[in-house]
């Protein structure tokens, strides 16, 4: 009996009920082996969208704005800069001997005042001769995904005072901006929006209402960029035009030349603007073409800058001859050191002849 007993106590467990292969499988099967290109950075980039940001679309030509429209003057003009605190800033302007100011004055002094933060700054200025003050406020919104802007202008007539806010929103490959405020006297509304098309071509355009004389003013721009050694018909990505993973960066990095044009619908006006860098951060170039189409009336602006170590000179001339320079040059080495400026512009038709020297001290 103790025999049985002990045989009995020895004998297997009975077995597990069956269950289904296909549902084992499932669960004792591992997860697809992945191969190290998947697991890379560069792979993770190439299913991002190649098309950059194409930036906001009122400086989608500002390159050449600036090439070409310099800021001449005549007399003494003078900015004294103190940083106050790390986020604090007050700068005293002087304007002496000068014919350029709209009330017959000489001379003119504003005080401009200025607050840095991470999110944004605050900006006022203060003519005590004119009694005007000119605000601005940005800010960031949405932890970054949004800029809200704040822009004022009084005065003490009050025919001319302004209040504009603006929202600009964006995302990977498109800009948008949404303005409303008053402006001579009336509301007035729009909006813009710039879409990257291709890695090389973004189109936007923008439209406008102005309440004060009821005019709606609209405007189309296309913009291509491309590298200096390339041309205008190379329609792929170039070597040296993308980044380290493959995808193409920022437009004013990766394509620093560029062809863009903009037509105005209100006015008939069809511009063209050409940028080229000829040497990066050191020689650029700029052309600008505006013409009507009905009435074959045009203007050329060409302008071109020089960028030394511790200098920069612009130069711009137009289809009238009128040809203006600037001259900007720092006294030393040390940041903050002071610079000094010469303005000139010679216009030979009009016999007009402006000469002026500036200097910036100060952070």
């Amino acid at each position: 009996t103790s025999g049985g007993n002990e045989s009995t106590s020895k004998s297997p467990p009975p077995p597990p009920p069956p269950t289904s292969t296909a549902s084992s499988a499932t669960s004792s099967a591992p997860p697809p082996p992945t191969t190290p290109e998947e697991d890379s950075i560069s792979h993770a980039a190439a299913t991002v969208s190649s098309c950059p940001n194409p930036g906001p679309l009122e400086a989608a030509t500002w390159d050449v704005r600036r090439l070409t429209s310099l800021d001449t003057y005549d007399g003494l003009r003078v900015d004294i800069s103190k940083q106050l605190s790390p986020y604090f800033a007050v700068v005293h302007s002087f304007h002496l001997g000068t014919t350029m100011l709209p009330d017959g004055r000489t001379s003119s002094y504003g005080m401009t005042v200025q607050m840095n933060d991470e999110e944004g700054f605050s900006m006022a200025r203060v003519d005590p001769e004119r009694g005007t003050v000119d605000g601005r406020v940005h800010k960031a919104l949405l932890g970054g995904v949004a800029m809200g802007k704040l822009q004022l202008g009084l005065s003490q007539e009050g025919s001319s005072d302004q209040l504009l806010g603006e929202l600009d929103v964006g995302a990977q490959t498109w800009t948008a901006n949404f303005k409303y405020g008053s402006m001579g006297g009336g509301n007035m509304f729009g909006m813009n929006y710039f879409q990257a098309v291709t890695p090389k071509l973004a189109m936007g355009g923008e439209g406008m209402y102005i309440g004060a004389n009821g005019n709606m003013l609209s405007s189309y721009t296309a913009k291509y960029s491309f590298m200096p050694g390339g041309s205008p018909g190379d329609l792929e990505l170039g070597e040296g035009s993308s980044g380290a993973n493959g995808q193409a960066g920022a437009v004013g990095e990766a394509f620093p030349s560029y062809l863009a044009a903009t037509f105005n619908a209100g006015q008939g006006m069809l511009s063209f603007n050409y940028k080229r860098a000829i040497t990066p951060s050191r020689v650029n170039v700029g052309a600008s073409l505006e013409c009507s189409p009905m009435t074959l009336e045009s203007q050329l602006l060409v302008g071109a800058e020089f960028s030394l170590t511790r200098s920069k000179m612009n130069i711009c001339v137009d289809g009238t001859g009128r040809i203006q320079s600037t001259l900007e040059a720092k006294l030393g080495r040390e940041q903050g050191s002071p610079t000094l400026n010469f303005a000139a512009e010679l216009d030979h038709g009009k016999n007009v002849m402006k000469f002026g020297y500036g200097l910036n001290i100060g952070s």
